[in-house]
């Protein structure tokens, strides 16, 4: 084949270096996605009064500018990856700010800036990964000293993070990134005197953002208490599930997707197992587990302490997002405005994701100097 006899390209390399079923997995879900959003973004489609492929034709132009960048990211070095994560997170950083000042509210929160022809904007969605890569960064020196003084700097600007978000407010992002940064502490070799008291400040954050904020209150009240307020997406969404049963009713014949106003982005695994079926809604979850299991089985292989760091760090990233929005579908988990990674509809939370896995697949890269001879010399 004449890619072998041009083995010694750095296209060639690169290809080979790479996690290639990670990215043919990653490209599957993303079609996926294309689909599913096509099917159940009619409903609301109709209540904003465009037609009904509007949100899908945007949700292809976001696939076709996230696909090339994941691919375009994972010819990092680790030290690209410091560096433009660097510059992301302050770009990301001023945008969370501004979001205070001049931000969209939607369901009691201002998470989102509008910037022109590009549209509407969340920056914290390209803070998460950025944030990753930096604390991973700080908590990676090469003795105790430094390392400690790493852990000091990252838990004040995970303070200054939690403190922006909390005035958004936007109480699931300081969920996840506490919960990124503890693990974190944890694969470093934090001791155990610091852990436990990191634990047991969760349930006390949490009871300030439900004395604080009446949207958590509200949601957290309605998981406990289904009687206590207005559950209809959750029961609409439990019923999807129930009305699909293993195998679906069929692309484009599901209810819940008319009903419910997050059909195409919070609730999208719920018109999943509608439409779908409980068997799609296990498939789905499998190319997960496909996913996550290429990345971290790679990442574990590694013994650069920074490699080993953000790569846990993003993969759990990753891993609570689905977790969450699945949860949500479930009623498993109160609601929280969590996105389905490659799924959901959303341009910001999918190019976000493209550069979490874009960041894993360079970080998890075989070598790259190898040159590959013959089919014989190809590893799985």
């Amino acid at each position: 084949m004449k890619m072998f006899r041009l083995s010694g390209h750095p296209l060639v390399r690169w290809w080979w270096s790479i996690d290639r079923t990670a990215v043919f997995v990653a490209l599957g879900l993303m079609l996926l996605g294309l689909v599913i959003v096509t099917t159940a973004s009619s409903g609301v489609a109709t209540d904003y009064d465009v037609d009904p492929y509007y949100f899908a034709r945007r949700q292809l132009l976001f696939f076709a500018l996230s696909f090339p960048f994941m691919l375009l990211i994972t010819w990092l070095s680790p030290r690209g990856v410091r560096n433009t994560a660097l510059v992301l997170f302050i770009l990301a950083a001023i945008g969370v700010v501004a979001t205070l000042f001049t931000g969209e509210e939607t369901k009691g929160a201002t998470r989102w800036i509008r910037l022109g022809p590009l549209g509407a904007v969340q920056p914290s969605e390209f803070l998460k990964p950025a944030f990753v890569i930096l604390t991973a960064w700080l908590m990676s020196g090469e003795d105790g000293a430094s390392r400690m003084k790493g852990f000091l700097t990252s838990m004040g600007l995970l303070a200054v993070m939690c403190a922006l978000f909390m005035l958004q407010p936007n109480f699931a992002m300081v969920a996840v990134f506490g919960l990124v940064w503890w693990l974190q502490c944890f694969i470093c070799g934090a001791p155990l005197r610091i852990l436990v008291p990191m634990v047991l400040m969760g349930p006390a954050v949490l009871a300030l953002a439900y004395t604080t904020l009446p949207h958590v209150k509200s949601r957290i009240q309605r998981f406990i208490d289904p009687t206590s307020g207005d559950t209809f997406q959750v029961d609409q969404a439990r019923e999807a599930f129930m009305s699909g049963g293993f195998m679906g009713r069929g692309p484009g014949e599901g209810v819940v997707k008319q009903l419910l106003p997050d059909a195409h982005t919070d609730f999208i695994f719920a018109v999943v197992g509608e439409e779908f079926g409980i068997i799609a809604c296990m498939i789905l979850l499998v190319l997960y587990g496909v996913l996550f299991w290429r990345s971290f089985s790679r990442l574990m292989s590694q013994e650069d302490r920074f490699i080993l760091l953000a790569g846990s760090g993003l993969l759990v990233l990753f891993g609570v997002q689905i977790l969450v929005n699945v949860g949500v579908a479930l009623h498993i988990l109160p609601t929280t405005g969590m996105s389905l990674p490659f799924i959901s509809y959303g341009g910001s939370s999918m190019l976000a994701l493209s550069i979490v896995m874009g960041y894993v697949l360079a970080l998890t890269r075989k070598g790259g100097k190898h040159v590959v001879k013959s089919v014989k010399d190809v590893q799985p």
